[in-house]
């Protein structure tokens, strides 16, 4: 996996709005346990990149270290090979001379390749060492934005969990009360005041056929009167006005 694709997918992810997304999202829920999912994913990707990355850099530094070594090496066997050949000069042996001036130059010629390639070799020491401490600083953020995730969505299943439990109480206390006319105790109180009115509706039409009986055996009273009277007539038994009267007067205790 390429490192700048690494370093392209923390910047991106670290860089992610949370709440924005939050607020775009259907489920929230679903959508922060698959981030909390992407996160750590992608970090340990860019964990095993990184880790690449920065061994790569190390042997790079220890490539480096060895050039300059062995430049340092190559200039003082140089430096050896030199000093002998003028002493053998100064003893007047020519030939031995030659021979460690050329071993001379040749130490030089390697540390000289040894220099080129330390040389070569500390830009991109440097490009990667830059490198490395972004994909370190974006891998911390990614495991901050990761914490902040798992707390985010521990918060959300937190408050759904009590606005669903404040859902059920208050469904609970609706059911039960008592002002409500389409609660169950109002449904109930309604069927028992109907109820009651049937009953009073049974008592007004039983009252009012019992007066009627009554008034129907007054009417039997009367009758009855008038067929003993006739009844008198004809037997010439009919009483006098004065008795009519005197039955009429009010009955007075004691006579």
């Amino acid at each position: 996996m390429a490192k700048q694709s690494i370093f392209g997918r923390i910047a991106q992810l670290t860089k992610a709005n949370i709440n924005s997304l939050l607020d775009q999202a259907e489920d929230p829920q679903k959508m922060l346990d698959q981030m909390v999912r992407d996160y750590t994913n992608s970090i340990a990707d860019a964990e095993s990149a990184i880790a690449e990355t920065i061994g790569n850099l190390r042997l790079m530094e220890d490539d480096h270290r060895q050039d300059v070594e062995a430049a340092t090496e190559w200039g003082n066997k140089a430096l050896a090979a030199s000093r002998k050949a003028d002493e053998l000069r100064a003893s007047g042996v020519a030939a031995d001379a030659d021979k460690f001036d050329n071993l001379a130059k040749v130490a030089l010629q390697r540390q000289m390749q040894s220099e080129r390639e330390a040389n070569a070799a500390e830009p991109q020491i440097a490009s990667q060492t830059e490198i490395v401490d972004k994909l370190k600083t974006g891998l911390n953020m990614m495991k901050q934005k990761l914490g902040e995730l798992a707390r985010k969505r521990d918060e959300l299943i937190a408050r759904a969990k009590t606005a669903q439990a404040q859902t059920k109480v208050m469904d609970a206390v609706k059911s039960i009360d008592i002002m409500d006319p389409t609660s169950e105790v109002g449904r109930f109180e309604e069927k028992i005041r109907r109820e009651e009115a049937k009953v009073r509706g049974a008592s007004e039409l039983a009252a009012s056929s019992l007066d009627a009986q009554f008034e129907s055996l007054a009417d039997i009273g009367e009758m009855t009167e008038v067929d003993a009277r006739l009844a008198a007539l004809k037997a010439g038994n009919a009483p006098k006005p004065e008795a009519l009267e005197a039955s009429s007067a009010p009955y007075t205790p004691g006579e």
